[in-house]
C-alpha cells in the first residue's frame, strides 16, 4: 500500500493564466522549486500534473500546471491537496519525525505503562506537544523533549516518554 502525504492546498487562482496559489503544508517549501511533477489528489481521484513554474507570493507558493491552461481549470482545482509518496519525502536529521509518522504511536512509561496513542502532535514554538489520549480520560500533553521522550520505535510503533513529576495532575 503507498501512503501519500499532503505537502500543499490549493487555496484559490492567482491571476488570469491558470495559475493555484498554494498553501504549503510542508516544513520543506523550497522542495517546489526543484519538483517537476506533482499528485493533485481532488474530488476522490489522484492525478499526476506537471509543474511549468514555480514562485512564492506572500506565504504562497504561485504554481502554473502544464495542465492548467486557464482560470476556469484553475479555479477547478480549489481545495486540492498536493501530495507526494512516503518516499519522495524529504530526508530529516536523526532522531527527527514527521507528524504523521507519531501520530498512532502506543506510549508506554519507562516502566511499561501504556498512556495511551499519540492523537496530535501541536506545534507550539518551543517544542513540539505529543497530545496522548487514553479512552475515557483526558489527554495527556507530552513536551517532545528529549529528556522526557526517550526511545521512538517507528518499526513496532512504540514511544517511551520518562514523565516529568506533576506531568499527570
Amino acid at each position: 500500500m503507498v501512503d501519500y502525504i499532503n505537502i500543499g492546498k490549493i487555496v484559490t487562482t492567482q491571476g488570469h493564466r491558470g495559475e493555484v496559489r498554494v498553501l504549503p503544508l510542508t516544513d520543506f517549501p523550497e522542495r517546489f522549486d526543484r519538483m517537476d511533477e506533482v499528485l493533485i489528489y481532488h474530488n476522490g481521484e489522484r492525478k499526476i500534473y506537471h509543474i511549468e513554474k514555480t514562485r512564492r507570493h506572500k506565504g504562497f507558493i504561485i504554481l502554473k500546471f502544464r495542465e492548467v491552461p486557464d482560470m476556469n481549470a484553475a479555479l477547478a482545482l480549489k481545495g486540492a491537496f498536493l501530495q507526494v509518496t512516503t518516499e519522495q519525502l524529504v530526508a530529516l536529521p536523526e532522531d527527527t519525525y514527521y507528524i504523521f509518522e507519531i501520530i498512532g504511536l502506543d506510549v508506554y512509561t519507562l516502566g511499561g505503562e501504556w498512556l495511551g496513542k499519540v492523537t496530535d502532535v501541536l506545534t507550539t514554538g518551543a517544542n513540539d506537544v505529543y497530545v496522548v489520549q487514553e479512552e475515557g480520560k483526558r489527554p495527556l500533553l507530552i513536551p517532545a523533549l528529549k529528556s522526557v521522550v526517550r526511545n521512538i520505535d517507528l518499526d513496532r510503533k512504540r514511544m517511551v516518554v520518562d514523565l516529568p513529576p506533576g506531568l499527570r495532575d
